[in-house]
């Protein structure tokens, strides 16, 4: 029998997708999705402190309930053809391990310290740890922060396993290691799981840890000793090469075979970030700007290293070679909000749902519970249709898409969201479309940094949650933009995107581009901009500025 599916396994935000691919045609065979029990109920996580931790627990639960299930609804006999598996994850998302490679969470001593869990990628806690990181970059004599915009993040690796280590002596003493989600899922299925030996993603290191050729690796030890003392003799313990996506990590382990109901035979690639790979199942090619819209959004554009040179885009999230496309420079820029924006409201509306409603004595119990739950699920389709129909600019409202702070342009976590222009006319409707044309007018600063720094754009192309599920919302980004968007076809674009990497690290096709072009899933649908709606939005994108300025003057 001939092996030619691949599994493709996206861990996102709240959930993990395992999603089989037939290698030849891109044909999706089955899919299955596990979400994380101990996030689903709130645990090791404190919104109000921008804390986001996620038990590694959950995400091996999730690797084999989501792989399982989907052969499960799978063809009979689909086990036997599987030849591969890629790994996209979240990030910058680190953990402390020991010298063995085991995440400290694991261990009892740590099994319910958050310090001791994966910082997911919109913890925020370390946003005055990327300051030191920034005032100390502008000062060495190699500047570090060069190839990641010019501007070090809070939600990358340093300033979290900063602020971690300063927090708690505890995971200080017992972490001999720090390892991305993305690498340490490989390194668990095949065994490789040594922090010295795993092999670490181009992906991950390039973006989020400053690694890149030109310094050797990672920042050197006296750069990070002088950001304090706790991080020196560490640089020997993490890595000095990394390795692109389309790179085979080793073969299942008989443990993890057994687990899955695979073949030992089956081989695991080197993992990426989600975003990265989901722009690769996107069809990303050079010219063309990839949203991935969720919670966030990740906009990715490749560009052939020759055209860019020595040309650094300063206030994105990195420009690494091969982090996207072999071979290609991969640049990353993107929002810490997106979906979060629309979510936030969600929760606001449904306040007295939850409230008063569900605690009704005038009906049943079961009752209240499916009124609220019906209602919760209906709250942002109902408010988008009526949304829609208000014109652009009558309403007077203008809003910001910093409620996470900004990622791009240059990465700013302590920046806070407002809403301007409320008066007693002002109803939900017209709140919710403004906080959508703050998301798009935060999509257009990132087509302008780029654009400014002389990287054209052709093309937008869509994937993810909310490019798929609201029209309103597609239709004002591309009116902000005032550029076509295509939407990909395939819902599970990241996962497709890691199928075509596993496909690639199994020798199946010899190339990642072999694999775009054999497994794409091609566009559902195209969003074209309205102009007389573009020149309107002109007038309210100066009046987002200058919103955003008077903030920006609030953290100063």
């Amino acid at each position: 029998m001939s092996k030619d599916y691949a599994i493709g396994l996206d861990y996102g935000t709240d959930s993990v997708r395992a999603l089989i691919v037939d290698t030849n045609d891109g044909r999706e065979i089955a899919s299955s999705v596990h979400d994380y029990r101990r996030w689903a109920e709130g645990k090791y996580c404190d919104p109000g402190k921008n804390m986001f931790r996620q038990h590694p627990l959950d995400y091996l639960e999730g690797l084999e309930n989501a792989i399982a299930g989907a052969l499960r609804t799978a063809p009979p006999g689909t086990a036997d053809k599987i030849a591969a598996i890629s790994v996209d994850t979240t990030g910058s998302t680190p953990v402390a391990v020991d010298s063995n490679g085991v995440a400290l969470a694991l261990k009892d001593e740590f099994m319910d310290n958050p310090n001791a869990m994966f910082v997911l990628w919109k913890d925020h806690t370390a946003i005055k740890e990327a300051e030191e990181i920034n005032n100390l970059a502008r000062e060495w004599e190699v500047d570090y922060t060069k190839y990641c915009g010019g501007v070090y993040s809070a939600e990358w690796f340093w300033a979290k396993i900063l602020h971690i280590l300063r927090d708690d002596p505890a995971v200080c003493g017992g972490a001999f290691s720090w390892v991305e989600h993305c690498d340490w899922i490989p390194a668990v299925l095949t065994g490789n799981t040594s922090p010295l030996e795993m092999k670490r993603s181009r992906c991950a290191a390039g973006h989020k840890a400053m690694w890149h050729e030109e310094f050797g690796g990672l920042p050197s030890n006296d750069f990070l000793k002088a950001l304090d003392p706790l991080l020196a003799g560490l640089r020997p313990r993490l890595f000095s090469q990394t390795h692109t996506a389309d790179m085979p990590v080793g073969t299942l382990t008989k443990e993890w075979a057994d687990k899955l109901g695979l073949d030992e035979n089956v081989v695991v690639g080197v993992g990426a970030f989600d975003a990265h790979m989901g722009a690769v199942g996107g069809a990303i090619e050079p010219g063309a700007l990839i949203k991935v819209m969720g919670t966030s959004t990740c906009d990715m554009l490749v560009a052939p290293m020759e055209e860019v040179g020595d040309k650094l885009v300063s206030g994105i999230c990195g420009q690494v070679d091969g982090s996207i496309l072999p071979g290609m420079l991969g640049l990353e820029a993107g929002q810490s909000a997106f979906g979060d924006l629309y979510a936030w409201f969600r929760r606001l509306l449904a306040w007295p749902l939850q409230t008063i409603v569900a605690n009704t004595d005038l009906i049943d119990k079961a009752s209240s519970a499916k009124i609220v739950k019906e209602a919760e699920a209906k709250i942002l389709s109902e408010l988008g249709e009526e949304a829609a129909k208000l014109p652009v600019g009558s309403t007077g409202v203008v809003a910001l898409d910093w409620i996470n702070g900004r990622r791009t342009p240059y990465a700013n976590q302590k920046l806070k969201s407002a809403i301007s222009g409320l008066n007693m006319g002002s109803d939900a409707p017209a709140i919710f479309r403004a906080l959508v044309e703050a998301t798009a007018f935060g999509a257009k600063k990132i087509i302008d940094r780029f654009e400014d720094e002389g990287i054209h754009i052709s093309q937008v192309i869509a994937l993810g949650g909310v490019a798929k599920k609201s029209d309103f919302v597609m239709n004002v980004v591309a009116d902000v933009l005032g550029i076509e968007i295509k939407v990909v076809e395939s819902e599970q674009a990241c996962a497709l995107g890691a199928a075509m990497f596993a496909a690639t690290a199994a020798g199946i096709h010899k190339s990642v581009f072999d694999a775009q072009k054999a497994m794409a899933s091609g566009f559902h649908a195209t969003y074209s901009p309205n102009m007389d709606n573009h020149a309107e939005y002109k007038k309210l994108y100066a009046k987002y500025d200058e919103l955003g300025n008077y903030m920006s003057k609030s953290v100063e």
